[in-house]
């Protein structure tokens, strides 16, 4: 592989006016298809499997016409304090609201307070259901004007309204954070190089990645049914790692100058080499984004599949765009050691005096690497701890910030009518297979009501044909609670005797038992794609280091910081600590895609580190170093640019915590202090740490799988080889 990306680097390097308009006219292409592309609808959020999504497509079936996916509005009104809603004046403003939000163009009904007993039993509190025709990515602002404009006047009238429901959704923003994040990179890249032409060029090829991938992700939005977070995660993740793969092509570049070779052959090596880590570790965090598919939730996999598709761009852009630009940057790009004029450099910087810290580190944690271990492991360990506490689960108005109309409007229906109130649960009674439809609908109102957490039945509504109805539970605990999980299990309990006496399926659904059931099919996915994901990725990194010990360790160190990482993002969005500065307004449980993400995610960009890192070590050790001399070697070479890496990773990752998504906030929060964990920890202790230990052990492999294997070359001994035929070398068989 080193030889033929090596080819790839010198062809790009001559022939780069050719390469830089392939890559301009693909990001004009894209972002032409973005322009002309028809806006995205609302992405549909289908969950294979469950029950909740069979009776929601019952519904479809059954009720046809009653826009089941349409948008929702819940404009609540409170009296001033002193009087009631039924008083005359409050009475006719409320009317007044409910007759202007009729009047809409794309209004499917509006419910009446007083005559659909929408009132609460103090008089204080009334509402209006408003149900629309189309979702509320789809409305157009003109209904959403005249949504908030009804409110408006009834506040103007004296009265207290706030608005819940989905019919006011907008599309997430990330803030200023994140080109924070971005100017931080940019200042890490600067330190790094000591050269504002070699620091840019890592900047300017991950914003060329990323551009293609959203504006393709923006232009194919409508037809893939893609989500608005989708092009947010792909931003996320194309960012960090187009930065990370770009930085160390051009850092390997330099260390090439610095030993005297032709700018060209620095780029052809540079590529075969340093270019090499970078195909593995884009595939396997390629494999981890892709293999979210087997949670079977199609917005989870259009996500991952999405955001590997920005990885597998940055790959090909680090390969052929950055030796391309580096032919046009010319002597602008200089040696290892030597900094621009521009920054006080202009002469080669003097060695100095002692090893570098990394170096200096290396060989600390070579001489006590037991010490170094089990601090680092018991670190983790402590930093775990609160997620044996984690509780899961889907957001609701609920957890949004007090200062939304949507989390005032969810506060005054718990205070009128309870908090279940916020959470009803449909029951959808399928009788077509019954001899007694009406019989069943009635048992089924019976079993429920003789339930514990119950506040509220309503009467069965039957379609037209009368072989399908739905029954409304309202149960006294809220939506996000276990009891009324307990609640949802129990209905569907009594349902299996229902179908057992009369013939007739009885089947839960509604967003609160969609998000149990979500929460129930992640948690079982969870262990499935834990092994197939590292299990591939252990393959792939037998492949690479020619070692069983080494890909062990690998994957050991990963599960250490997911699971510390897990434990801060429960202490942060579940117990509150630090919630202030991280912006958090409102705790909860931790959403219940988040741990199955975080598996994906982290574990392919913590084989980013191992594999750059320890490559750097076994090309030392196949050329005749000693093992603990390699550790040292591998981190002379490249701690400096990892801990820049991994700086940058994390100031991207980090930038988008100021995200008004509550999900992108989380993902971005617990990506960020995951790659802290993993190479500042894992990768910069733990690592040298064990190696040393096992010494040559480390680069045990069967002879028989030795043979089996193909022999990838990462190190780039066929370069070496190509450089110096007649040289002879030591070669260490592993």
């Amino acid at each position: 592989m080193a030889t033929f990306l090596y080819r790839i680097g010198r062809l790009a390097f001559r022939r780069r006016h050719f390469v830089a308009l392939i890559w301009v006219a693909l990001l004009t292409l894209a972002g032409v298809g973005a322009a002309t592309a028809p806006p995205a609808g609302s992405t549909s959020f289908s969950i294979p499997g469950t029950e909740a999504q069979k009776a929601f497509d019952l519904l479809e079936e059954r009720f046809p016409g009653a826009s089941a996916d349409g948008a929702t509005a819940r404009v609540v009104f409170k009296a001033p304090t002193g009087e009631t809603m039924s008083d005359a004046g409050n009475k006719a403003t409320v009317r007044k609201a409910v007759r202007e939000l009729s009047d809409g163009s794309e209004v499917a009904s509006v419910t009446d307070p007083y005559t659909a007993n929408a009132v609460s039993k103090d008089g204080a509190i009334a509402y209006t259901q408003v149900k629309y025709d189309v979702s509320g990515m789809e409305l157009e602002e003109s209904t959403k004007d005249a949504l908030q404009d009804a409110a408006q006047q009834a506040r103007d009238a004296g009265l207290t309204v706030e608005i819940g429901g989905d019919a006011l959704s907008t599309v997430p923003e990330t803030g200023a954070t994140e080109i924070i994040g971005i100017a931080i990179a940019a200042v890490v890249l600067v330190i790094t190089f000591g050269s504002l032409v070699a620091a840019g060029l890592p900047l300017l090829t991950a914003l060329i990645g990323v551009g293609i991938g959203v504006a393709s992700i923006t232009a194919l939005a409508s037809a893939l049914d893609l989500g608005s977070t989708t092009s947010t995660l792909a931003m996320m993740i194309g960012l960090a790692v187009g930065i990370d793969y770009a930085l160390f092509i051009v850092s390997r570049y330099r260390a090439e100058l610095a030993e005297g070779r032709e700018r060209e052959e620095a780029a052809g090596r540079a590529v075969g080499t340093a270019g090499s880590a970078v195909v593995f570790a884009g595939l396997t965090v390629v494999i981890a984004l892709v293999g979210l598919a087997v949670v079977n939730i199609p917005m989870l996999t259009k996500m991952g599949v999405a955001a590997a598709g920005t990885v597998a761009i940055a790959v090909l852009i680090a390969l052929t765009m950055i030796p391309a630009l580096l032919g046009y940057a010319g002597r602008k790009v200089r040696p290892a050691g030597e900094k621009s004029r521009l920054l006080g450099g202009g002469r080669t910087a003097a060695k100095p005096a002692r090893p570098n810290l990394g170096t200096r580190w290396a060989n600390f944690v070579v001489r006590r690497p037991v010490a170094v271990l089990l601090l680092g492991v018991v670190g983790l360990g402590a930093a775990a701890v609160p997620a044996a506490s984690l509780e899961l689960g889907l957001p609701d108005e609920g957890s949004q910030p007090t200062s939304t109309t949507q989390r005032r409007a969810y506060d005054l229906l718990s205070e009128g009518f309870g908090p279940g109130f916020n959470g009803p649960l449909m029951v959808v009674v399928d009788a077509k297979a019954s001899d007694a439809p009406k019989a069943a609908f009635t048992d089924v109102v019976g079993e429920i009501k003789g339930l514990e957490d119950v506040a509220a039945v309503t009467p069965p509504v039957p379609n037209k044909a009368g072989d399908t109805a739905t029954i409304t539970v309202v149960p006294q605990s809220k939506p996000s609670s276990v009891t009324t999980e307990d609640l949802v299990h129990s209905i569907r309990d009594a349902g299996a005797g229902v179908k057992a006496d009369t013939g007739a399926s009885v089947l839960v659904t509604g967003s609160t038992a969609m998000n149990i059931d979500v929460s129930q099919k992640l948690n079982d996915a969870l262990l499935p794609y834990l092994v197939l994901v590292v299990g591939l990725a252990f393959l792939l990194l037998i492949v690479v280091f020619r070692s069983v010990l080494v890909p062990l360790k690998a994957a050991l160190g990963f599960l250490l910081s997911v699971l510390a990482a897990l434990g801060a993002v429960v202490a942060v969005f579940q117990w509150g600590w630090l919630a202030n500065l991280m912006g958090v307004e409102e705790t909860g449980p931790v959403m219940s895609m988040m741990p199955i993400f975080m598996v994906g995610v982290v574990f392919g960009l913590a084989m980013d580190y191992e594999v750059f890192l320890v490559t750097r070590m076994r090309e030392a050790y196949v050329h005749g170093e000693s093992p603990a001399q390699a550790v040292v070697t591998g981190f002379r070479h490249g701690a400096r640019v990892v801990t820049a890496a991994a700086v940058i990773m994390m100031a991207v990752f980090a930038g988008f915590i100021g995200s008004s998504e509550a999900m992108v906030k989380m993902i971005g929060f617990g990506l960020a202090i995951a790659v802290f964990f993993d190479a500042f920890i894992v990768r910069m202790a733990l690592v040298p740490a064990v190696l040393a230990l096992l010494g040559r052990r480390a680069w045990w492999l069967p002879k028989w799988l030795d043979r089996a294997l193909p022999n990838v070359d990462v190190e780039g001994e066929g370069l070496r080889a190509q450089a110096d035929p007649d040289e002879k070398r030591e070669a260490v068989r592993v």
